[in-house]
């Protein structure tokens, strides 16, 4: 009878290739948002994992403002300009001398102003992700500290003699006042990367007012520097190293802290 039926009415047939079909379908519909998921984890650009996608610390656990305002006192600041500027302006009178400092404090800004407009573009291009970023700074600070420390004091004053050979003039402004001794390499790395690591406007401005008051720190310290040097004298070593003991502790806690977010340790 149900042979017949069927063969009447090709219509009244079981649908069970239907049933498996929807059934099937239904399966690959569930599986649908995972493999979404994967697919947009796998295509996802590293820089939405920068911008803080990824379960990251923030920004206060790696550069508080604290931080961030000693670092670039220390390594933009006067404690490593003092001595430098006393033996280069040597046998300067008071007028070249302050010419000569807001000349320097001109070209450092400038190259301030510029690295910080390129460097944190070209690093926010690349999508690198806030752990490595501040790995890198850490390992910045803490390289450059040591060095600073453990450096021998006949390089620290190797700048006299090269002064006694010809007078002073404006060129000494731009170098070695503005660079390397103001503005070094590894100060300008790090004015970058501390940028990069706070991509709101607010704390951009935050930090390019801790460089401006240490510019004018810096202009203020060159021009009384022979008054200071006469004051402090050998104190100003002293603070200096203290600072450089500072430093190297600072750049070792925020290794350490990246690589506590990077899951190393």
């Amino acid at each position: 009878m149900d042979r017949a039926i069927r063969l009447i009415c090709p219509l009244c047939r079981p649908r069970a290739g239907q049933k498996e079909k929807s059934e099937l379908q239904e399966a690959r519909l569930q599986k649908m948002p995972a493999a979404l998921a994967a697919v947009a984890l796998a295509v996802m650009p590293a820089t939405s994992w920068a911008e803080g996608a990824a379960p990251v610390p923030g920004v206060i656990e790696f550069f508080p403002m604290t931080h961030i305002a000693t670092f670039l006192v220390l390594m933009l600041g006067p404690s490593k300009i003092i001595g430098p500027f006393v033996s280069l302006t040597s046998g300067a009178d008071t007028d070249l001398e302050r010419k000569i400092a807001m000349l320097s404090i001109t070209f450092s800004g400038a190259a301030l102003i510029l690295a910080g407009l390129v460097g944190e573009k070209v690093l926010s291009k690349y999508g690198i992700p806030l752990p490595i970023l501040a790995l890198s700074a850490g390992v910045i600070l803490f390289v450059v500290a040591m060095l600073e420390t453990t450096r021998p004091a006949k390089d620290q004053i190797k700048t006299k003699r090269s002064v006694e050979e010809e007078p002073p003039s404006l060129q000494l402004a731009l170098s070695p006042l503005a660079f390397p001794i103001i503005v070094p390499p590894y100060g300008v790395a790090a004015f970058i990367v501390f940028l990069a690591f706070t991509p709101d406007t607010k704390g951009q401005l935050i930090i390019g007012g801790i460089v401006f008051l240490v510019l004018l720190v810096n202009l203020l310290v060159m021009i009384f520097a022979r008054r200071l040097v006469a004051i402090m004298g050998t104190g100003l070593s002293v603070v200096g190293a203290v600072l450089g003991v500072v430093q190297v502790a600072l750049g070792l806690q925020i290794i350490y802290n990246s690589l506590l977010a990077l899951h190393v340790l």
